[in-house]
C-alpha cells in the first residue's frame, strides 16, 4: 500500500508486500487430524512470507519456516495414525516450493513388486514347447504300423504251417517292432500336445500320459494280431513284443523335449520307409558291388549294400531331423509361441534319435522275442546262421544311422549360424578398437 502524507513513514519508499496466493480448496480427507495439521502448516508458511516481505531479510522467514516444518512433521504423524497420505504430501510440496510427482493421491493403489517393470532379458518361465504336426505324424506312424502288421500277416498266412511260418515270423518281427516303437512315440506326442494346449503340462503328468498313449497303441496292435493271425506259438510272442515296443516308444517321447522328440520320431519313420523302399534297389546294387557265383563275393557285396543303405538312411534321417526343428522354430516365431528354441545339443540328439530308436528296438526284439528267435534258429544250421547275421546287421545299421544322422543334423545346423560380431575384423582393426 502507499504511505500517507504526514505519517512517520512518509519518507520511506513504497514497498510491495508479498501476498501468498490463496490455496486451492483441499480435498476432503477422512483423516481429520492430518487436515488440521496441514492447515496450520499453510498458515505458518503465509506468515513466513509476510515477515520476509516486511523486513527484507531471511531470519524471520527462517524461523517461520522452521515452525512450518514442525507443523508439517505433526501433519505427517497425524497422517500416519489415520492412514492418509495426501494432506502431508501436499503440505510438504508447498513448503518445499517445488512440485512433486511421486506423491500418492487419495484412492491410489500402492505400487508393489508385481507392478515393477521386468528387467531387460528376464521373462516369466515359459512352458515346455509343443511338437508341431504331432497329429499328422501320429496318423502316419499308426498307418505304417498297420501296413507292417498286414504284410506280416499276409506272409505268415501264405506259408505252410510249421517251420516256414516260424521262420517268416522271425524275419518279419524287427519291422513290426520298429513300427510299433515309432507309432507309440508319435501318438504320445499328440496326446501330450493336447495336455499342453489345455494347460496341463506338468512333467509327471506328461510322462504318465505318454506311457498311457503308448499302452493304448500297444494294446490295439496286440488285439489286431490275435484276431487276424493264426493262433499258434508265434502269435502271442509277436503280440506281446509289439505291445511292449509301443509302450517304450511312448515313454521315450514323454521323457524329453517335445520338439526334439518330434524330430527324432519323424526322422525314424522316414528311415523305416526308406529301408523298405531301398529293397527294390538291392539286386542292381548286388551286381554293382561284384556279387558273383562264389559265396565270398556274395557276402562282400551284401556287406557293401548294407553299408550303403545305412549311410543313405542316416543321411536322410539327419536332414529330416534338422528340417523338422527348423520348421518348428519358424512356426513358433510366426505364432509368437513361448519356449526356448533347441540349440546344437538338441539338433545332435534329434539326428541321433532314429539310430537310438533302432538300437532300442533291437533290445526289445532280443528280450521280448527271444523265444521266437531261438525257435527259428533251431530249425536248421542255415537258419541259425541267418538269424545271427541278421541280428548283427541290424545292430550295425542302427550304429551307422545314429552317427551319420547326428553328424548330418549338426552340420546342417552349423551352416545356419552366422559369424559372431567382430569375427570378420582383422587383428589390426580389433586392436584399434
Amino acid at each position: 500500500m502507499s504511505n500517507q502524507p504526514g505519517s512517520s513513514s512518509a519518507a520511506q519508499p513504497d514497498r510491495s508486500v508479498a501476498t501468498v496466493p490463496a490455496a486451492e480448496p483441499e480435498p476432503v480427507d477422512e483423516a481429520a487430524g492430518a487436515g488440521e495439521a496441514t492447515t496450520r502448516a499453510d498458515e505458518a508458511i503465509a506468515r513466513a512470507g509476510e515477515a520476509t516481505a516486511r523486513t527484507g531479510g531471511t531470519a524471520p522467514a527462517g524461523e517461520a519456516t522452521t515452525r512450518a516444518d514442525e507443523a508439517i512433521a505433526r501433519a505427517g504423524e497425524a497422517t500416519a495414525r489415520t492412514g492418509g497420505t495426501a494432506p502431508a504430501g501436499e503440505a510438504t510440496t508447498r513448503a518445499g516450493g517445488t512440485a512433486r510427482t511421486d506423491v500418492a493421491e487419495p484412492g491410489d493403489r500402492a505400487v508393489g513388486p508385481a507392478d515393477a517393470p521386468e528387467p531387460d532379458g528376464e521373462r516369466p518361465a515359459a512352458a515346455p514347447a509343443r511338437a508341431p504336426g504331432a497329429v499328422v505324424l501320429a496318423l502316419l506312424a499308426v498307418g505304417w504300423l498297420a501296413a507292417m502288421l498286414w504284410s506280416t500277416r499276409a506272409a505268415i498266412n501264405s506259408a505252410e504251417a510249421g517251420a516256414t511260418a516260424v521262420s517268416l515270423s522271425a524275419f518279419a518281427l524287427p519291422g513290426v517292432i520298429s513300427a510299433a516303437l515309432v507309432a507309440g512315440g508319435a501318438v504320445a506326442l499328440a496326446v501330450t500336445n493336447l495336455l499342453a494346449w489345455r494347460g496341463m503340462d506338468r512333467v509327471t503328468l506328461r510322462f504318465v500320459a505318454a506311457v498311457g498313449a503308448g499302452l493304448l497303441v500297444g494294446l490295439g496292435a496286440a488285439l489286431a494280431i490275435n484276431l487276424t493271425y493264426f493262433d499258434n506259438a508265434t502269435t502271442n510272442v509277436i503280440a506281446g513284443t509289439t505291445a511292449a515296443a509301443a509302450i517304450v516308444g511312448g515313454a521315450v517321447a514323454g521323457a524329453g523335449n517335445a520338439r526334439v522328440a518330434g524330430a527324432a520320431v519323424t526322422a525314424a519313420l522316414t528311415a523305416l520307409v526308406f529301408v523298405v523302399a531301398f529293397s527294390q534297389a538291392r539286386d542292381p546294387l548286388f551286381d554293382l558291388f561284384g556279387a558273383g557265383d562264389t559265396q565270398e563275393s556274395m557276402v562282400t557285396a551284401a556287406k557293401w549294400v548294407s553299408r550303403t543303405e545305412s549311410l543313405l538312411a542316416g543321411l536322410l534321417a539327419g536332414l529330416m531331423a534338422f528340417g523338422y526343428l527348423a520348421w518348428a522354430r519358424r512356426r513358433a516365431a510366426r505364432r509368437n509361441e513361448t519356449g526356448p528354441a533347441p540349440r546344437w545339443p538338441g539338433y545332435l540328439l534329434a539326428g541321433a534319435g532314429p539310430g537310438l530308436l533302432l538300437l532300442l528296438a533291437e533290445i526289445v526284439i532280443r528280450v521280448g522275442g527271444r523265444s521266437l528267435l531261438e525257435l527259428a534258429a533251431a530249425l536248421s544250421e542255415a537258419d541259425a546262421v541267418a538269424q545271427t547275421s541278421l541280428g548283427t546287421s541290424r545292430i550295425d545299421n542302427g550304429i551307422w544311422v545314429l552317427f551319420v544322422g547326428a553328424l548330418t543334423a549338426l552340420i546342417a545346423f552349423g551352416r545356419t549360424l552366422g559369424p559372431r560380431p567382430g569375427d570378420d575384423e582383422t587383428p589390426k582393426e580389433a586392436a584399434t578398437r
